[in-house]
């Protein structure tokens, strides 16, 4: 009888250490990188040696952490018993998302949670679409941390790293928002537009050029934040850190340098030791693109409109 692959052996030896207790919901499980090491095998085949226990369910991803073992019975969100209402639905909603994703919500996965069918969900909520609607409204109802800063350039800043933390704790909700040319009917959502214009008043600017800057912030915002999103599911996907992805891949990266194709692009990562985080490269355009706006409002007062044929 054939031996198992290396990654079932592996999965199977993490899977009895669980099993054993020496591993206890909540521990972190080794990662693909000590694998290797501890088994002497490729990243490749430790990446499915976890992929293999995630999909069982006995690990999860915890982005900032690693991966973990998983609680037992942590399908369930709700305790037995527990009556329906639309804000329990919600914050239960939001909690799955915030762990799971937007992608993998659903009313059936969310009627699980409560233990009832997905026609008593519709008696409170009467789709997916309103449910993720409502999910954002509440998300967006956090009021921003005080002080104010003094100034348009420092108000401006402190909306938009509000906008950036909330993005940050639910990466689901780039996804949700991310209609510009479609918004959502939402008050909460209209009240950080209405904050942000409110910066920009009285700066001499005409209202295009106002309503440019604010989608323009929303817009940065959000693009980078998708990125959470794709990260936490890579993650979860390959049970890999992005410092453990990057070592995986390093071999790949170096041939292809080697060849000299890139010549200035070899050269930026030859001494300085890049750490490339998310929450870097958004203060870094968003600094960028304050010196955009100062450039703004310091010159002309009218905009130059697209021509249109």
């Amino acid at each position: 009888m054939a031996a198992d692959p290396p990654y079932l052996r592996i999965a199977g030896d993490i899977r009895r250490r669980i099993d054993s207790g020496d591993l206890a919901p909540g521990d972190p499980v080794p990662s693909t990188r000590c694998i290797t090491r501890e088994w002497g095998v490729a990243m490749a085949t430790a990446t499915k040696a976890l992929a293999a226990l995630n999909q069982e369910g006995l690990v999860r991803a915890v982005p900032g952490v690693g991966t973990v073992v998983a609680e037992p019975g942590r399908e369930r969100r709700v305790a037995p018993g527990q009556g329906l209402t639309r804000e329990r639905i919600i914050r239960t909603a939001i909690a799955f998302a915030d762990e799971e994703g937007l992608a993998a919500l659903s009313m059936r996965r969310l009627a699980g949670e409560f233990g009832t069918s997905t026609m008593a969900l519709y008696r409170h909520v009467p789709s997916k679409g309103e449910l993720v609607r409502l999910m954002s409204e509440v998300v967006f109802s956090e009021e921003p941390p005080g002080p104010r800063p003094r100034g348009w350039r420092g108000q401006l800043a402190h909306e938009a790293r509000w906008l950036w933390r909330l993005y940050e704790r639910h990466p689901w909700l780039g996804r949700a928002m991310a209609g510009l040319t479609r918004p959502m009917a939402s008050p909460h959502a209209m009240r950080y537009t209405e904050r942000v214009l409110a910066v920009l008043s009285g700066l001499g600017l005409t209202p295009y050029q106002m309503i440019h800057v604010h989608l323009a912030v929303l817009g940065y915002a959000q693009g980078v934040a998708l990125a959470i999103e794709m990260e936490s599911r890579a993650r979860q996907d390959t049970g890999m850190t992005p410092e453990e992805w990057m070592a995986s891949n390093e071999g790949r990266m170096d041939a292809i340098q080697s060849a000299g194709a890139y010549p200035v692009l070899s050269t930026l990562f030859g001494d300085e030791d890049f750490d490339l985080e998310l929450g870097t490269l958004f203060e870094f355009g968003l600094e960028r693109f304050l010196d955009g706006v100062e450039a703004l409002i310091q010159g002309p007062g009218t905009a130059s409109r697209p021509a249109t044929a």
